[in-house]
């Protein structure tokens, strides 16, 4: 009796850290589609260069989740120890590499946004519009990599409530101000841009207010005088220099997914623009479940908790795998529906039907590696997961080549990227058996 009470209570947990997890992600996806819909009615070249864009800047800001989910791990396992003063400092060293690299970002823009616009293979006609884009999102790149660090720090603290409401009231900032830069304004791709910017800042400083009165004797224990102390920042640096590399990885990935659509023709960009926003919409719902997996299993290792941290896992994958059947089912049902709210060019949502069948798969196959995730940030496990990650990247690329000359190019990224998900899932449940709680 004493076990099913046990079990019932670390459900509970996960579920009261889950759920407001999901309502917050599926919030992210639910504005870049908002974004989409507003240039995919104005033309085809706008829906591009919006989608290009953004890849930029998924470039740029996912090479820096480990701000967040190294800023989770670690907070979590001191929340675990009830090591109030580990839990200061770190929401101190990882705020002050965050603004740090927010200034580097700032200074190196013209010649980051060169590389990119090469990378990326943009065509002809759409510079301008990326370009408007770029240099006014990059306005809020301070209060973008604070945001990381502080809603790390609130996941860690087993708080998914607060950044729930942040996520809220940003994405309603936001849609808010780019509709009417948009629809009213005609700014266009500044627009959108624009409206990111006003809406990070807005959730930063609602975010530390929040912290100020929910967390004042942690705040108040916070010294500056460790910013002076090195050794504060190694624990830090080594766990965010893996998940650095772990996402770079990931991002050179969805970066060679666009650029080649793009470099296949106007048309395969645009289609791959749409497409992916079912992908975004899967991945960030899936996270709910995987941010509850980092904060939990950190908290009961931190708390030396084996049993504790063994059922979070099965139960953060157990749940993930069911939100993945409802998603396939969904794009499976309505895919043709969904497709046709994005764009009103009829070419673009002919081809895009024709990949609804990846869609379908995309859930089933891909859940499993997202939820892992969150576990191996839990443990920082952070050695594995690059590791692990780059096996990955080399097994999707070469699929991508190997698919090529007997498929489209489209044809060929979605298989490979389903290759991908798949052998990053499989590869983490190999290393999970293997090691258990002792994988690093």
């Amino acid at each position: 009796m004493a076990g099913y009470w046990y079990i019932a209570q670390v459900n509970k947990e996960l579920l009261r850290l889950a759920i407001p997890n999901i309502l917050s992600n599926v919030s992210v996806p639910l504005l870049s589609s908002v974004d989409t819909a507003l240039m995919g009615h104005l033309s085809a070249e706008h829906l591009g260069a919006v989608g290009i864009a953004s890849m930029m800047f998924n470039f740029l800001y996912w090479n820096f989740g480990f701000l967040r989910m190294g800023t989770t791990g670690l907070t979590a396992q001191a929340y675990g120890a009830n090591d109030v003063q580990a839990q200061g400092a770190t929401l101190l060293s990882a705020s002050a590499l965050a603004m740090l690299l927010a200034v580097l970002l700032w200074v190196l823009q013209v010649p980051l946004f060169g590389l990119a616009h090469s990378l990326m293979n943009v065509p002809d006609g759409y510079g301008l519009l990326v370009s408007d884009y770029f240099y006014t999102r990059m306005w809020a790149a301070p209060a973008t990599l604070l945001l990381y660090v502080l809603l790390g720090w609130l996941f860690g603290q087993q708080n998914s409530n607060y950044p729930l409401v942040i996520a809220i009231f940003s994405n309603v900032v936001n849609i808010i101000c780019s509709v009417y830069w948009v629809k009213v304004l005609g700014l266009g791709t500044k627009g959108v841009a624009l409206g990111t910017v006003v809406a990070q800042y807005a959730s930063l400083a609602l975010a530390f207010a929040m912290i100020w009165f929910k967390y004042p004797e942690k705040v108040r224990s916070i010294k500056l005088s460790w910013l002076k102390e090195a050794d504060r920042y190694m624990r830090l640096l080594k766990v965010n220099a893996d998940i650095f590399l772990r996402t770079l990885s990931l991002t050179v990935a969805f970066g060679f997914f666009y650029s080649q659509s793009a470099a296949a023709s106007g048309l395969a960009l645009a289609t791959t623009t749409v497409l992916l926003q079912f992908l975004n919409w899967m991945s960030y719902a899936v996270d709910g479940f995987a941010y509850a997996a980092e904060a939990m299993v950190g908290k009961y290792v931190g708390a030396k908790s084996k049993a504790g941290a063994h059922r979070a896992i099965k139960l953060s994958m157990g749940y993930g795998m069911a939100l993945a059947v409802l998603f396939s089912l969904t794009y499976w049902l309505a895919g043709e529906q969904l497709i046709a709210l994005f764009t009103d060019e009829d070419n673009v949502k002919a081809l895009a039907k024709s990949f609804i069948p990846y869609l379908v798969a995309l859930p089933l196959i891909g859940t499993a590696c997202y939820i892992w995730d969150g576990v191996f940030v839990g443990l920082t496990a952070t050695r594995a997961m690059r590791n692990l990650m780059l096996i990955a990247l080399v097994g999707y690329l070469a699929s991508y080549y190997l698919l090529l000359p007997h498929f489209g190019e489209l044809t060929a990224l979605w298989i490979a990227l389903l290759v991908f998900l798949g052998l990053r899932g499989l590869l983490q449940t190999g290393a999970y058996l293997k090691d258990g709680l002792s994988l690093r």
